[in-house]
């Protein structure tokens, strides 16, 4: 039997005319991390989205569990939770009430589970304004407090350190530590190395073609 990882094998996209992926096979294990680096244009943001789905290859494939994910979409997308460069949330909602129905379409939530990740990521001062009323570095501390209420056994992180201070810096790479301490599986793109523990993690760099 399969244990849990994520296998891409020969993954090939184009945009337009442009070849953005070539070839592409990466494999993460149960409380592996894979870094994937490169210059902008080279691929980052479009292979995690490829990953999980969310853009359309033409050739290739990617297994969890040694299972294709196309054979049952709606059964991988339960197990991971993917998080952009602009973290999801509705500029009207609160970020107590983005978090409820971002995370509460999918699991069922309490309003102890919110507060307990808001104050997982230090953002409790703000849980009662608006989004829209929020910096940048308030939205995505909100945006990990949602990525850890899925509680999904893959991330597909995006530039997650994006506009966070020092200090939140220090937060996402003890969210991952833990993640991958409970056997969770890791994808992140990243600019720059994030100040993670563990020692389970790989770096794959893209070249833009």
């Amino acid at each position: 039997m399969v244990g849990r990882s994520l296998k891409a094998e020969r993954l090939h996209l184009w945009r337009g005319e442009r070849h953005v992926l070539s070839g592409i096979n990466l494999e993460v294990g149960a409380g592996e991390m894979l870094q994937v680096t490169g210059a902008n244009g080279a691929g980052k943001t479009s292979l995690l989205r490829a990953l999980c789905a969310l853009m359309h290859l033409e050739d290739g494939r990617v297994l969890w569990e040694g299972r294709n994910i196309v054979e049952d979409l709606a059964a991988f997308h339960s197990q991971l939770v993917y998080l952009g460069h602009e973290p999801p949330l509705k500029a009207d909602l609160t970020a107590r009430e983005n978090l409820r129905y971002w995370v509460g379409i999918r699991r069922p939530l309490s309003e102890t589970d919110i507060l307990v990740a808001l104050e997982r990521v230090g953002a409790t001062a703000w849980s009662e304004q608006p989004a829209r009323t929020l910096s940048a570095g308030q939205k995505r501390r909100v945006a990990l407090a949602g990525v850890i209420l899925f509680a999904a056994p893959l991330w597909l992180l995006d530039e997650p350190a994006t506009n966070l201070d020092a200090d939140g810096k220090r937060l996402v790479g003890g969210l991952i530590d833990a993640q991958l301490a409970s056997g969770g599986v890791i994808i992140v793109a990243v600019h720059q190395n994030l100040p993670v523990k563990n020692a389970a993690q790989r770096q794959l760099e893209l070249t833009a073609a």
